[in-house]
C-alpha cells in the first residue's frame, strides 16, 4: 500500500475563515498573510482530516477539540450552512486518483451529521452517503466510514494517507517542562517531542541525533555532543555537551537549551520522521535570519528524500528570499468581510510583473499582505 500520496486540489466552503476557497496544491506551499486571516485555519483542514481517521479521534471528536460546528462554521455562511471540504489527491506517477469529500453541520439538539461522505477512485465512485443504511439509521451520520475499518476497506489507503499527516508549532515551554507531556500523544506543541525520541528504536535514534547534532554544529557552533538520557526517575532529556572551559565539557539538558535550538531541533526530527505531509507553523520563531534563508533550502531537500509534501505559513521576508521558491509554490490571505480570499501568488498579473522586473517574493508579497494602517500601531500609549 502506497501511503505517498499527494496532495493536489482542495476546496472548501464555510470552513473557518473560507467562506469558498478552491486551490491547486503544489509539494511545497508557503502561506503568506496578515494575522488572523486563516493561515492556521487552512492547515487545520489537513490536521482535520488526520483526526478523522485517527483512532481515538473520529468525527465527532475531531469536531469536538475545534469547539462543535458552530466554531467551525464561517461567520459569513448564511443560508446553505453546511461545512463542506474536498480533497483531490494522487500518487507520485499519477496514475491513481484519489477524491474525497465530506461535509456536516449540526442543529442545536442533536450531535454533528455527516451531510455527504463521498470517495472517488480514478473517477469511479467508492462510496456515496447517505446510503440505504444511512436513512434507515440516522444515528450512522455520527460518523464516517473513513474511520470506521470494518467499512473503509475499498479506500483505507485514504485513511492511512491522512494518518500520515504532520502538524508541528513546538513550543519550548512545553519541552522543558517533562513531566506535563505524560499521557500526551502526537503533539502538535511539542509535548510529547520528548517521548517520540526515547520511543523511536535505538538505532534509528542514534543515527537521526547524529544528523541534527551536525546541522545544530551550524547553528550552535559550540555543541560538541547531543544524546538522549533519563534522569533516577527513568524521564527522558535531551542533553548536549558544549564547550567549556573544563577540558571535558559541560552536559546541559533541554531545560538550559535556547527556545532557538529547541525549535530547530524539533524542526530537524519532524523533517526525518515520516513521508506524510508535514505542516509547519511560522518555523522562523527564535531563529537567525540567516538560519531562516535557508529553510526553504532544507525542505526541498527533505522533499527529494522522502517525497512528502510541506507546508509552511510564514510571516519571514528572510524565508521568502530564497530564489528558489517559484511563485506557483506562495499562497495569498487576504481577509474581507465575506471570508478571506486565497489567491495563487502566481494568478496575480502585478506580482509576475514585478518579478519579472528584478524584485524577490519577499519584496512583494510582504508588502501586499501587510495590514492596512499598520503605522498607526506606533502610536499606542499616546494620549
Amino acid at each position: 500500500m502506497n501511503k505517498n500520496l499527494l496532495f493536489f486540489r482542495l476546496v472548501l466552503k464555510n470552513w473557518k475563515n473560507f467562506a469558498n476557497a478552491d486551490v491547486e496544491v503544489q509539494n511545497r506551499l508557503f502561506l503568506v498573510g496578515p494575522n488572523a486571516a486563516g493561515k492556521s485555519n487552512f492547515l487545520d483542514v489537513f490536521r482535520f482530516l488526520r483526526d478523522l481517521a485517527s483512532s481515538g479521534g473520529g468525527f465527532q471528536e475531531s469536531i469536538g477539540r475545534r469547539g462543535g460546528v458552530t466554531a467551525i462554521r464561517c461567520l459569513a455562511a448564511r443560508r446553505d450552512s453546511d461545512v463542506e471540504i474536498r480533497v483531490e489527491l494522487k500518487d507520485p506517477d499519477g496514475k491513481t486518483h484519489w477524491e474525497y469529500e465530506i461535509s456536516f453541520n449540526q442543529d442545536k439538539q442533536g450531535p454533528p451529521l455527516v451531510g455527504k461522505e463521498k470517495v472517488l477512485r480514478n473517477e469511479e465512485l467508492v462510496l456515496v452517503r447517505p446510503n440505504d443504511e444511512d436513512r434507515n439509521d440516522p444515528a450512522r451520520l455520527t460518523q464516517t466510514y473513513l474511520e470506521q475499518v470494518n467499512v473503509n476497506q475499498k479506500f483505507r489507503e485514504l485513511a492511512t494517507f491522512f494518518l500520515s499527516i504532520r502538524y508541528l508549532h513546538i513550543v519550548p515551554q512545553l519541552i522543558r517542562e517533562p513531566d506535563r507531556s505524560v499521557g500526551r500523544l502526537n503533539d502538535p506543541y511539542g509535548g510529547d517531542f520528548l517521548e517520540q525520541v526515547a520511543k523511536t528504536p535505538d538505532k534509528n535514534r542514534k543515527a537521526r541525533l547524529r544528523r541534527i547534532k551536525g546541522a545544530l554544529r551550524i547553528a550552535v557552533p559550540q555543541l560538541q555532543e547531543i544524546e538522549l538520557w533519563r534522569d533516577a526517575r527513568g524521564t527522558p532529556h535531551l542533553r548536549g555537551k558544549y564547550q567549556h572551559w573544563r577540558p571535558q565539557g559541560a552536559w546541559q539538558t533541554e531545560e538550559r537549551f535556547s527556545d532557538g535550538t529547541l525549535r530547530l531541533m524539533g524542526l530537524l526530527w519532524a523533517a526525518m520522521e515520516g513521508e506524510g505531509p508535514l505542516l509547519l507553523e511560522e518555523p522562523e520563531l527564535s531563529l537567525h535570519p540567516e538560519i531562516v534563508r535557508v529553510l526553504p533550502q532544507m525542505f526541498a531537500r527533505v522533499q527529494r528524500l522522502t517525497g512528502r509534501q510541506v507546508f509552511v505559513s510564514t510571516h519571514s521576508p528572510d524565508l521568502l528570499q530564497d530564489e528558489g521558491i517559484g511563485v506557483d509554490e506562495v499562497l495569498l490571505f487576504f481577509p474581507e468581510a465575506e471570508g478571506t480570499r486565497v489567491i495563487p501568488a502566481n494568478s496575480h498579473s502585478e506580482i509576475l510583473d514585478l518579478l519579472k522586473g528584478g524584485l524577490s517574493l519577499a519584496d512583494i508579497v510582504i508588502p501586499k499582505t501587510r495590514p492596512e494602517k499598520v503605522e498607526q500601531l506606533s502610536l499606542f500609549g499616546d494620549r
